[in-house]
């Protein structure tokens, strides 16, 4: 018997293999699709203390090797989230990670603090979000706010707290550090890398936003090396993503250190692609001999 279970602050997942924020809905778009029981956890869309209207249209584009994409983190609130969406995830057989936006710290605190007494595993916060004017990335790019946003969520959460990391800095090892030491549980990286694409036959920007989140497998080779970094810069657990598509891809950030995987943006390509990367990963255990998931875990250093 194969175990494929993993551990991050005590919330123990059945294996180690969730979704994206933004890739997934809340889990009930899929539903039909996809055995959402199957999964070691579902990660929600952005949720933020109010609605939001997110960006103008278009808001997505293809590129090669994946998308842009401006959403804005569009939500419908976090009142509505626990009525409706938390309602049906509740009845799967899998963990909820709920991902947290905000535009300010007190924006984050107030979620955190409606979340910290509903029956959710862990939130993800969103520091990271490439595609709105204020939060997100601003929080996310500096270690100074890192660390502030991160305590302050901390001391206001009832629920193991993830910070989620930007891509778009000069040093992912320096953040990821004044997280780990302003008191996260684990931290998931990457986000997406800020792009642009221009329509050359309509000459203006394929987004209305003009530049956008940059997803997909071109930006695995990217992802990996900074989940390496930061495996070996921090001792809290790592979840990482970034243009996983397939098993290989997903055992290639357990193998760089990685305690969990998301599967994003091939999702939209291939709703069937988490379940994939699950059954993947166990025939690969099998078939190389190993006994448990953590035997894997950081074996190349």
């Amino acid at each position: 018997m194969i175990n494929t279970k993993v551990k991050i602050a005590d919330v123990e997942f059945k294996n180690p293999v969730t979704v994206a924020s933004g890739t997934f809905g809340h889990g009930e778009e899929f539903c039909e699709l996809v055995d959402i029981n199957r999964l070691g956890a579902v990660t929600t869309k952005g949720v933020a203390n109010i609605p939001w209207e997110g960006n103008p249209t278009p808001r997505i584009a293809e590129v090669y090797g994946g998308m842009l994409n401006a959403i804005g983190l569009q939500n419908p609130g976090v009142d509505t989230f626990i009525e409706r969406d938390l309602k049906f995830l509740k009845q799967k057989d899998t963990k909820i990670i709920v991902n947290v936006c905000g535009r300010s710290i007190s924006d984050y605190i107030e979620t955190v603090e409606r979340l910290s007494h509903e029956a959710v595993d862990m939130l993800e916060i969103n520091i990271s979000c490439p595609n709105v004017s204020h939060g997100g990335i601003t929080f996310g790019t500096n270690v100074d706010s890192v660390r502030d946003i991160t305590s302050q969520v901390k001391a206001h959460s009832k629920k193991p707290v993830i910070m989620k990391l930007s891509p778009n800095v000069t040093d992912i090892t320096e953040i990821a550090k004044a997280a780990e030491d302003a008191g996260a549980d684990a931290l998931s990286l990457i986000n997406t890398v800020t792009g642009m694409k221009i329509d050359i036959n309509k000459r203006c920007f394929a987004i209305a936003n003009k530049t956008g989140g940059m997803s997909g497998p071109a930006i695995k080779p990217v992802a990996l090396r900074m989940v390496y970094q930061v495996v070996n810069a921090v001792k809290i657990p790592v979840i990482g993503m970034g243009g996983i598509v397939t098993a290989d891809d997903a055992i290639e950030f357990l193998l760089a250190g990685a305690t969990m995987v998301s599967v994003g943006t091939a999702n939209f390509f291939n709703p069937d692609a988490s379940i994939m990367v699950v059954d993947g990963i166990e025939k690969y255990l099998k078939k190389n001999g190993f006994g448990d998931v953590n035997e894997i875990i950081g074996l190349v250093k």
